[in-house]
């Protein structure tokens, strides 16, 4: 039987077929997306949740999505939570878990990948639930920027330092943006060029509403930095699209990083921002047990890695690999969500990767919507999902660069068509 059982789950993983046949059947084990959600993207220290906690914004969102799935909190085996900044996450996502209506039988986690958090829960409560660990499991990310970072206090141990892409490590992220457009080549202009399209499309979506159903509207508190007083308000929004952005606009920003170069500035780079997003996932068969929507299939996810002073290349290494896996062709994906950490490395990887820029972030990146650091990993399964659904979009890849050099990438396919 255990053998029986290491096979099925063998087929299951290597899929039946290849390529797009073998992603797109349908298989009682598959692991599924019944809901994906996210709070607005808001400015850190100036916008919506510049005074909200972070264990605060994770129970807000956990709540809205037992809310919205009005699945059972007690069939809820796990909830984990990609964040960077906050060394007390875990602590925080098990009691958000539990004043939430999770009771104390689910376990609680959270991991830390960079920027690819997010991605790294699902991707890890989709393995638990693959191998029969759980059936059903929360993965999210959250990010409250407007704490104090996660820049490192000293230089590595003298040990360390001597191999010199262990020492890149500690490059600043602006380091390496600008290493990105001095070795490749990626102009000013190009990365302000591209930095204007991601504020057009955010623009445009916002004013379309395209991005209301991924939204969870989130009630927290305010305070007024001039007289201290204390608003509640409901955040429905993102705040850091700012509309009539152009080209000519950012070409009159100065640059952000002068002693590392002068390409990337505060309008061509991802912005500082705080939120979170939600993923609930379960078997197929599960889900069609307890009536649940289908809305897409999570097929894998891998990690790749690059030299950490170019880090923002991550997913010209990471797409590559996840295509392989999978026997797939980029011409086989209908969309990609590339984060836009910065416009140097977006407009490299849309390059190197040979990309129709078209397909890749509709709505806009990063650049303009935010990036949360560990959020930004389960935001732009949100958002990859709604754009499908709106589309009608099938085959979907969530990609990003990760500090210390690396990229990681998602691959799901979209089931509301």
């Amino acid at each position: 039987m255990a053998a029986d059982r290491l096979s099925s789950i063998l087929s299951h993983l290597k899929g039946s077929g290849s390529g797009l046949n073998a992603i797109t059947q349908k298989n009682p084990d598959d692991v599924v997306i019944t809901l994906s959600l996210r709070t607005p993207l808001t400015k850190a220290r100036k916008g919506g949740f510049k005074d909200t906690e972070l264990d605060y914004m994770v129970y807000a969102l956990l709540k809205e999505t037992l809310s919205r799935s009005k699945i059972d909190p007690a069939l809820i085996e796990d909830v984990c939570l990609g964040n960077v900044n906050e060394a007390k996450a875990a602590y925080m996502v098990r009691a958000a878990s539990l004043a939430a209506g999770i009771p104390y039988t689910a376990g609680a986690s959270s991991v830390n990948r960079f920027c690819s958090s997010g991605l790294k829960a699902v991707q890890d409560i989709a393995n638990q639930i693959s191998m029969g660990s759980i059936e059903i499991g929360i993965a999210m990310g959250a990010e409250l920027m407007s704490g104090p970072g996660d820049r490192l206090d000293q230089p590595f141990n003298e040990e360390v330092l001597r191999n010199q892409e262990a020492a890149d490590c500690m490059q600043p992220m602006g380091q390496t943006s600008e290493n990105v457009g001095k070795d490749f080549g990626i102009t000013r202009e190009q990365q302000d060029r591209y930095a204007a399209e991601s504020f057009r499309r955010a623009e445009a979506a916002q004013k379309a509403g395209w991005f209301d159903d991924e939204i969870a509207p989130i009630t927290t508190k305010v305070k007024d930095p001039k007289t201290g007083e204390v608003h509640q308000v409901t955040l429905t929004r993102d705040d850091g699209i700012r509309p009539g952005t152009t080209f000519e606009s950012l070409s009159k920003i100065r640059p952000a990083f002068p002693q590392f170069g002068d390409r990337s500035t505060g309008g061509n780079s991802s912005q500082v921002t705080d939120g979170a997003a939600a993923v609930l996932l379960m078997k197929r068969s599960k889900a069609i047990e307890l009536n649940q929507p289908i809305l897409a299939k999570f097929c894998g996810a891998t990690v790749a890695g690059v030299p950490p002073r170019v880090m923002g290349i991550g997913p010209t290494a990471a797409i590559p690999k996840l295509l392989s896996k999978f026997n797939l062709d980029k011409s086989d994906i209908d969309i990609f969500e590339i984060n836009e950490a910065f416009a140097s490395m977006a407009v490299y990887c849309v390059q190197n990767l040979g990309l129709d820029h078209a397909k890749v972030n509709p709505r806009g990146g990063a650049i303009a919507l935010g990036h949360p650091l560990g959020a930004t990993g389960a935001r732009q399964i949100a958002t990859v999902l709604s754009e499908a659904r709106r589309t009608k979009k099938k085959v979907l890849v969530t990609s990003m660069c990760i500090g210390t050099g690396q990229g990681m990438a998602g691959l799901f396919v979209n089931e509301q068509l």
